[in-house]
């Protein structure tokens, strides 16, 4: 089946005469009565009362005449979309580690110049968010970098400092094992540097808490209820009203560097490449800083 057999069976439709559809299309009548014909052969039952006067839809015949302005009027949507292609809109699914503190002010600013775009996000773990980018669930992530994958291609956004944060001012590296750590689950980057650090120094803690959002480790922090590794960025202010501690992290584990991932393979569309402009932008607004 045609999508221009859908129109032809439209025509008809809608003006109730062969020769009517023909003469509108700039078709021969001939060539519209067998493509009709060849339509409800392929459909397997007539779709039209056949009359002195002309033609009417029978039951299975209205039934395609909502199928059809359905195809066709998403068809003529597809076609505007790629056509108008240059202004950035649909959907951006984009993923993210959570406690990116810098992201708000590059979303915001994105959101303002571009409304027509549908922007996603979704919060994980590196790991995770990296599949979703490798499985085209994601059409980019912010992730802790770098990354190194055949199929990635990664943009550098800015470098953090990572800490150590507990609820009491004293602490040694002892307190490590004798106290239980707070971290994220499996994949994610912070963990990763801290459990190197902890298997060179041959440290193994009590326990290990997993949680999904940044809220309940640094709830569980500020009860006593363990320490954790984090962005210095997303715990300054709590650690400037005295709920929580900072402590340093040793070379070469402290910094963190957070990497923009797509996949090199994807097409890049004006939508995308507006975010990447975006992206480049802040880098320069927070250097400039």
């Amino acid at each position: 089946m045609e999508l221009n057999d859908l129109k032809i069976f439209q025509m008809v439709a809608t003006l109730g005469s062969v020769s009517k559809a023909a003469s509108e299309l700039s078709y021969v009548q001939s060539n519209v009565t067998a493509r009709i014909k060849l339509l409800e052969k392929e459909l397997g039952t007539p779709l039209f009362y056949r009359n002195k006067r002309g033609m009417t839809l029978n039951t299975e015949g209205r039934r395609l005449l909502e199928f059809s302005r359905e195809i066709l009027l998403k068809m003529d949507d597809m076609y505007r979309y790629f056509h108008q292609s240059s202004v950035p809109s649909g959907v951006l699914a984009i993923g993210m580690v959570e406690t990116i503190n810098a992201l708000p002010a590059l979303l915001s600013s994105y959101c303002g110049q571009y409304p027509h775009v549908d922007l996603s996000l979704k919060a994980g773990v590196t790991e995770h968010l990296l599949q979703e980018v490798l499985d085209v669930d994601l059409d980019g992530a912010f992730v802790t970098g770098p990354i190194n994958h055949p199929l990635i291609e990664q943009v550098h956004v800015f470098h953090e400092e990572l800490v150590l944060v507990t609820k009491s001012s004293s602490f040694t590296v002892n307190d490590m094992t004798g106290k239980s750590l707070l971290l994220y689950k499996k994949g994610c980057g912070y963990r990763e540097r801290l459990e190197s650090w902890m298997k060179l120094e041959g440290l193994v803690p009590s326990k290990v808490m997993e949680f999904g959002t940044f809220d309940t480790i640094i709830g569980g922090v500020a009860a006593g209820i363990g320490i954790s590794i984090l962005p210095k960025s997303s715990v300054s202010s709590l650690a400037e009203s005295g709920t929580i501690h900072l402590h340093r992290v040793p070379e070469p584990y402290q910094e963190v560097s957070t990497v923009f991932i797509r996949r090199k393979d994807a097409v890049i569309t004006s939508t995308m490449q507006s975010f990447l402009d975006e992206i480049s932008q802040q880098k320069i607004i927070t250097c400039e800083n």
